[in-house]
């Protein structure tokens, strides 16, 4: 397993949340725009190249985290499988520990859609560094090299992966919370 395999299984998630609410129903694939649920179209999409994504995409079925879909014959996140493995064994197979003080997108608890949802325990915010980055904190580093810059189209999967930085890095009671989120935005979609 490789760190690559969750942010590729969750940008899955995400693209199957934007397809079940219509974002893609006016969009053909066969005129020559990249399916985003290809190995291309998720290479591009996460600044993965083709050959790591397909080999992600093999060791999350081996392992369970994902399944093929019958009916569309492509692979699936296995949501509950996915959700306790971020919950119970994530952090000790990537854990996390902060860094010096950079310039970056915002992450676990300091990220705008959980700002003021999560507390921590400082004033400082977390940061997965990025030159392009607005906001100062202390760098984490992302489960991906290519993740800030993934995020910025995806409002979902930026989301994901800001819980799983709480989860991360939070104390008991902040990684049950993100804990919680995760699971809401996971499993109850």
């Amino acid at each position: 397993m490789k760190s690559q395999d969750i942010v590729i299984l969750l940008k899955l998630a995400s693209l199957q949340e934007q397809e079940s609410s219509g974002f893609f129903d006016n969009h053909n694939w066969s005129s020559g725009r990249e399916d985003p649920f290809s190995v291309r179209g998720l290479g591009a999409s996460l600044g993965i190249s083709k050959t790591e994504v397909s080999a992600s995409l093999n060791r999350s079925l081996e392992s369970g985290l994902a399944v093929k879909d019958r009916k569309l014959g492509r692979t699936k996140p296995s949501r509950r499988n996915l959700y306790n493995f971020t919950i119970y064994g994530l952090k000790f197979v990537f854990p996390a520990k902060p860094g010096a003080m950079m310039r970056g997108t915002p992450t676990a608890f300091s990220a705008p859609m959980l700002e003021g949802q999560l507390l921590s325990a400082g004033d400082d915010i977390y940061v997965w560094p990025d030159a392009e980055g607005r906001k100062r904190g202390q760098s984490v580093e992302p489960l991906f090299k290519s993740v800030p810059e993934a995020v910025q189209n995806d409002e979902r999967l930026y989301e994901y992966l800001a819980l799983i930085d709480a989860i991360r890095l939070g104390r008991q009671r902040e990684a049950n919370l993100a804990a919680d989120r995760f699971e809401e935005r996971l499993l109850k979609r």
